[in-house]
């Protein structure tokens, strides 16, 4: 680049600024690039009476002008000042570039433009960058526009970023408008003879963008501009004016475009709106030049122009010498269109469907403007029905993979059992091998399974099991199977591989789609698919068979989920729960419809013996979830609903019985614990008091053949220590004080002393003057020895008259008064005979 190198980048980064907001104005300090002639004046919008004015230099030389100041080649930084406080509302900004070419180079470029410039306050201002471009006599200069390309537009439509260009010709006789462009187009460079000007507006307010283009030493040409056009690859339509548009092309002269089409593309021209002058001489027209033809392809404006070529061309477009005094004509002017499309030779294709029994092809366009051409038997069509059981040949011609669309269809019905395929023998639902000269992969295949009436479909996964794609739950997987009601028009559910669903059972003619995420090929992924049976009729109208798997839960939902069933239909999951697991069932949407007939119902029952475990309808409430420790059944029925659906969601999770058991088992548990010991508690209570109860009526017995016994015990007498020397007799424990301590005197008074529990002795207390002494020990027995009873002298065992006898019965009274309260004392012992032998027998029971 030169020293008087012109880009707006260096303008913008040589123009230091400063703004001073004065009491009724704006000043900026400003310094132009070297080479460039800054302008700011009046927009040509405001009233020539504003007030506004601007002010520039200093002392004795500052001016003040209301029409603008013209800055060039300032030497040094220049303060400008503004007497209004928005003047960027009645001024604009231009810089204006000079570029001379010589025969070899040009002396300045222009060269990519900086985004950067938002710190700059000329960004408010409305601003205009022109380039004036000169090239030697009979020579032009070269714009490229390679890296962002132009796209024309009418003269009166603005760009969707507000960046213009405009490309001027400068001619003896004035300027022809070349065009006016935007970026982002087809025209990738100009060549404009000797001399023109190029130019880029910007409103106020945005930013500058990033451009890239230069300026070069052109060729001699004959026209008044060359442009250059790239067609793109593709279907593609680019619209083009002639210079001047709408106005007049200049007299007697001519323009050029040069179009490049892509291999293997047709082009056609096509004159949207052309306007004829009175011509003096000669006659305008349009010259093609198509590759190394030596003559030109001549058309009149008004002829059909040329229509699917495939070479690139280039198109003059020619105007007359025109009469101009007195002729009320608006000149030539042309607006034409230039269409691009692949083209491609017929590809010929034969297909053989006799083999493959109710297998039925369908080939049809993606876009119904598409330039696609499909033949069937030589008959053009817009889309190909390929009949099953026949030889067909299709030919396609300008069809490529992306603009055409291949399905396929297969019919599976058979009308008696013997000719149908039964569950011990499913077959494949496989896809079928296409031939490869087809320009289409098969993008899905819809399977339609009959059985005879009353009959059933069999649905089973090959590869072991399916799950439903469900909101939150869908597949992640490739493949996408949807099974649809055929009968009811309804979806029964949408699956995909690797589930928890092995078998699939309907109540009717079934619609299998199958389909690959992203339209994939078919062919390479077979062996996801489905095997199936008809088998006799079942008692529902769908029956899933399902295998919960641990570690994570198993979503079910109702057919044509999230719509609601169909009125009166009816599902059941058959369950299986392993011996050693429980299934959690939880009900985690639930909708319920306002019945008009009949009732919807959610049942649950036991897979052995049909026991009801969970019952629900619309019109009660019940809970939403429940722990199931065997396979069961979950079924549900629909109502003729008169308002909303019925729809569930259901959620299996399997836990192992000795883990994490739920709360209300545990709860149950712990209250059994607490009511077994409250039980056992009172049990052993009742124990404790019986047997204080019978302690307290056991005495010794006294046997006048001098052997002691117990009541309770058998009775059969203990053998004699004579007949049995080393026979101990046996004492059973007894607590004389809770017999007799009401009736003993005070323990002082008697001498008693604390004795050894469990141990016998003998009575040792006052024998003489007390009325209940029976007799007299001299000496205290030793302990575990018998020691046979003496009674003491005077006394008779038999008998007992005076005062002996009324003390005895007041004892009696005292110990029996409960049960013989009307009884005799006269004979205490043989009175009690009958109650002590009971009590023996209970005692003796009670011991064994």
């Amino acid at each position: 680049m030169t020293s008087t190198g012109c880009g707006v980048l260096q303008f913008w980064g040589l123009l230091a600024s400063a703004v001073f907001v004065l009491s009724a104005g704006v000043r900026l300090t400003i310094t132009p690039v070297q080479g460039t002639t800054l302008i700011i004046s009046q927009s040509s919008e405001v009233s020539r009476r504003s007030a506004c004015t601007i002010c520039n230099g200093t002392d004795l030389k500052r001016t003040c002008s209301s029409s603008g100041i013209i800055l060039t080649n300032p030497k040094a930084a220049e303060s400008v000042e503004f007497t209004c406080p928005k003047p960027e509302e009645v001024f604009t900004v231009t810089v204006v570039w000079e570029i001379e070419c010589t025969m070899k180079s040009c002396n300045g470029d222009i060269t990519p433009f900086e985004s950067d410039t938002g710190t700059l306050p000329l960004q408010k201002f409305n601003r205009t960058f022109i380039w004036n471009l000169k090239a030697p006599v009979s020579r032009a200069f070269h714009l490229n526009f390679n890296q962002m390309g132009l796209r024309q537009i009418h003269p009166s439509e603005q760009c969707p970023d507000q960046h213009t260009y405009t490309l001027l010709a400068h001619q003896d006789t004035g300027e022809a408008a070349i065009g006016t462009y935007c970026r982002n187009g087809s025209v990738s460079g100009a060549q404009v003879l000797n001399q023109g000007r190029f130019s880029l507006e910007i409103p106020g307010g945005w930013k500058l963008k990033p451009t890239v283009f230069n300026v070069s030493v052109g060729e001699e040409i004959k026209s008044l501009a060359v442009l250059k056009v790239i067609l793109p690859e593709g279907t593609s339509s680019s619209m083009f004016l002639s210079p001047n548009y709408p106005d007049s092309f200049p007299d007697d002269d001519q323009v050029e475009w040069e179009f490049m089409v892509p291999p293997k593309h047709n082009t056609t021209v096509l004159f949207l709106n052309s306007t004829q002058p009175q011509c003096l001489k000669k006659e305008p027209a349009v010259e093609y030049h198509y590759g190394n033809m030596p003559f030109a392809v001549v058309k009149k404006l008004s002829d059909p122009q040329p229509t699917q070529r495939r070479e690139s061309f280039s198109m003059i477009l020619r105007n007359c010498e025109m009469n101009k005094i007195g002729i009320s004509s608006n000149g030539l002017s042309v607006r034409f269109q230039v269409s691009a499309n692949l083209w491609s030779l017929p590809v010929l294709c034969n297909v053989d469907l006799r083999n493959e029994q109710g297998l039925t092809l369908y080939i049809r366009k993606t876009s119904p403007k598409s330039n696609c051409e499909l033949k069937l038997n030589s008959f053009i069509q817009e889309n190909i029905t390929i009949p099953s059981g026949k030889i067909s040949q299709l030919s396609f011609q300008d069809c490529p993979r992306q603009k055409l669309i291949l399905t396929a269809s297969r019919i599976i019905e058979c009308h008696q059992w013997k000719d149908c395929p039964a569950a011990t023998a499913p077959i494949p639902l496989t896809v079928p091998v296409l031939e490869s000269c087809l320009p289409a992969h098969l993008a899905n295949i819809d399977w339609t399974l009959r059985p005879p009436q009353q009959g059933t479909v069999e649905l089973l996964p090959l590869n072991g099991s399916l799950r439903q794609s469900l909101p939150g739950h869908k597949c992640y997987g490739p493949d996408i199977i949807i099974v649809d009601d055929e009968e009811h028009g309804t979806t029964v559910g949408q699956f995909c591989p690797q589930g928890a669903i092995s078998k699939i059972q309907v109540q009717t003619k079934v619609s299998i789609k199958a389909s690959i995420k992203g339209g994939e090929n078919l062919q390479p992924h077979s062996h996801y698919f489905l095997k199936i049976s008809f088998t006799k009729e079942i008692g529902e109208r769908y029956i899933f068979t399902v295998r919960p798997k641990s570690g994570f839960p198993t979503i079910l939902a109702t057919p044509s989920w999230p719509m609601g069933m169909k009125s009166f239909s009816t599902v059941s999951w058959i369950v299986s729960v392993p011996s050693n697991k429980e299934a959690h069932l939880l009900f985690t949407n639930i909708s319920q419809p306002k019945c008009s007939k009949q009732h919807t119902s959610i049942r649950v029952q036991s897979l052995g013996s049909l026991k009801e475990m969970y019952s629900q309808q619309e019109d009660k409430k019940a809970d939403r979830e429940i722990t199931i420790s065997e396979s069961f059944y979950l079924n549900m029925s629909n109502c003729m609903p008169e308002k909303g659906d019925f729809s569930v969601l259901t959620e299996i999770t399997l836990l192992h019985k000795d883990k994490h058991p739920p709360l209300t088992i545990i709860l149950s548990v712990v209250a059994a614990i607490v009511v077994l010991m409250v039980v056992v508690l009172a049990v052993i209570c009742s124990v404790i008091r019986k047997r204080k109860g019978q302690l307290s009526h056991q005495v010794s017995v006294y046997n006048p053949n001098g052997t002691n016994f117990l009541p309770g015990h058998n009775r059969s007498y203990p053998k004699s220590g004579r007949d049995d020397q080393d026979e101990s007799p046996i004492y059973a424990c007894i607590d004389e004080t809770l017999v007799y301590s009401h009736l003993l005197l005070d323990r002082v008074e008697l001498g008693v002393r604390d004795l050894p529990v469990d141990v016998y002795h003998s009575f040792t207390g006052p024998t003489e003057d007390n009325a209940l002494s029976l007799g007299t020990v001299a000496d205290i027995p030793e302990v575990g020895i018998y020691q046979p009873f003496v009674p003491p002298s005077g006394v008779s065992p038999h008998t007992h008259n005076g005062p002996l006898s009324q003390e005895l019965s007041m004892v009696n009274n005292e110990l029996y008064g409960g049960i013989h309260s009307q009884s005799q004392p006269e004979n205490m012992f043989t009175k009690q005979a009958p109650m002590l032998e009971l009590e023996a027998e209970d005692l003796n029971g009670e011991q064994r």
